[in-house]
């Protein structure tokens, strides 16, 4: 069972239509590495572990960073960490709900087209200037939306209920008593909350704010975090690489990935080669980020140095998770404020697979929402559909409406075109679980919508 953005079962029991399930059989963990000389290196002895192993230890590890105060607009799309409570009321005096004349309703009660009222016009109120302080019988005041209404009227007649007279107005219809009436305190009284703890901070509660005097707030930051990448054969986007490189596209990707989740992403690029340089690279990045994403080939099957000076730092715990792709991921905590540290496979597509998978639902919980996870809709396969048996497979697809209702979708490509161009049109993740080998066409899958921000 999985986590859902509701908190509830998550995506991992895909439904059993046309599915073929068989028992899970992981694969038997390699040898721990060894230096020469039979001492062990400094990378820890990788396990085998499921998807929602792997994540349940980064997500009981992940810190949420301590509340900050913010401009309210700088506060936008964050999580408000306090109880906003009004020190005014809203409205702050009875006025206007639209355009129209102020009266009283016994004045007004029955009027018809065909037996209007009519009322002398004694003057007009507009937003932002005071009204005559009362009007009285057989009486009206032309007002304007939001603008303030005078004492002894009850009702705002609108003006398209009227002659739309000047000095004396027809009135042929009548609404109620308060009718079209915003009254002092009807929105928000002195001492109610306005915006409360854990609320999204979006257009309408920066409205509120605003509104109650509260140019600042308190909420939950944006977690910090910085995307490095490992491997010799990388070069920058800006080097043309030469036989045998290749143009270091995660530290792009997973930053944009970052980014999209909510996270204040920093791009630090390819890790140096050289021992020293590499420490302080990463001492660095630990210093200035609340996690840290390393993209790499680092599944724990040989000595490396980026793995070596990890181990000094902390202690980093290498697994092969039954998914596919990207199997080998690696977690730990590193540096003096012990850092959230997540490592993906080097490989584009397993490292946003793994992002999705493992990084976005930590940055949600860093930003402290109760949705941690992309919502997932049951979707017809468009065809047959294979699976490795004993891995969760995360298949790339484009999911669209059926038009008899529900869902259809396509698995993107057929496995000879560019692995990137393919998956940078797809839309969705199609998700089999790990007993499962085999979806028929017109069998039911679960899918992942990708949508950006979602």
């Amino acid at each position: 069972m999985s986590r859902t953005e509701d908190g509830g079962v998550g995506y991992r029991d895909t439904a059993h239509v046309g599915v073929r399930p068989r028992p899970e059989v992981p694969p038997p963990p390699p040898p721990a590495p060894r230096e020469p000389g039979g001492r062990r290196s400094p990378v820890a002895e990788e396990s085998v572990r499921s998807v929602g192993q792997h994540l349940d230890e980064i997500l009981a590890a992940v810190p949420q960073p301590d509340p900050i105060e913010l401009a309210v607009l700088d506060a936008q799309g964050l999580l408000c960490a306090e109880d906003v409570v009004s020190r005014r009321a809203l409205p702050a005096f009875d006025q206007a709900a639209l355009d129209g004349y102020a009266a009283r309703a016994e004045d007004v009660e029955g009027a018809s087209p065909d037996a209007p009222v009519e009322l002398a016009v004694v003057g007009e109120s507009v937003a932002g200037m005071s009204a005559p302080s009362s009007i009285g019988p057989g009486l009206a005041l032309a007002v304007a939306a939001g603008a303030m209404l005078p004492a002894g009227a009850d009702v705002v007649v609108p003006a398209v209920w009227t002659d739309q007279g000047a000095a004396r107005v027809a009135v042929h219809a009548a609404p109620p008593t308060g009718g079209y009436v915003r009254r002092t305190g009807d929105d928000v009284a002195p001492g109610d909350p306005a915006v409360q703890v854990g609320t999204p901070i979006g257009p309408a509660q920066i409205s509120l704010l605003a509104a109650v005097g509260r140019d600042r707030v308190w909420v939950r930051p944006r977690p910090r975090v910085s995307v490095v990448c490992a491997g010799t054969e990388l070069v920058d986007i800006g080097t043309p690489p030469a036989l045998g490189q290749v143009v270091d596209v995660n530290s792009y990707a997973l930053a944009a990935a970052a980014r999209d989740a909510g996270a204040d992403a920093y791009r630090s690029g390819i890790l140096p080669t050289d021992r020293r340089r590499l420490a302080e690279v990463l001492e660095s990045q630990l210093l200035r980020s609340d996690l840290l994403v390393l993209a790499g080939t680092l599944g724990g099957t040989g000595f490396d140095v980026v793995q070596e000076v990890m181990a000094e730092l902390g202690d980093m715990q290498h697994a092969r998770v039954t998914m596919h792709p990207g199997p080998a991921q690696a977690f730990g905590r590193l540096g003096r404020d012990a850092v959230p540290v997540i490592c993906v496979p080097g490989e584009p597509v397993a490292a946003l697979v793994s992002f999705e998978v493992f990084v976005r639902p930590a940055i949600r919980r860093m930003l402290g929402k109760r949705q941690l996870f992309r919502r997932t809709v049951q979707a017809i396969a468009g065809q047959q559909l294979l699976s490795p048996l004993g891995y969760r497979q995360y298949l790339h697809g484009t999911v669209m409406r059926h038009p008899d209702g529900g869902y259809v979708v396509e698995p993107v490509g057929d496995g000879t075109e560019a692995l990137l161009a393919r998956m940078a049109r797809a839309n969705c993740l199609i998700v089999i679980d790990e007993d499962v080998t085999e979806i028929a066409a017109g069998g039911l899958v679960t899918v992942m919508p990708l949508l950006l921000g979602g």
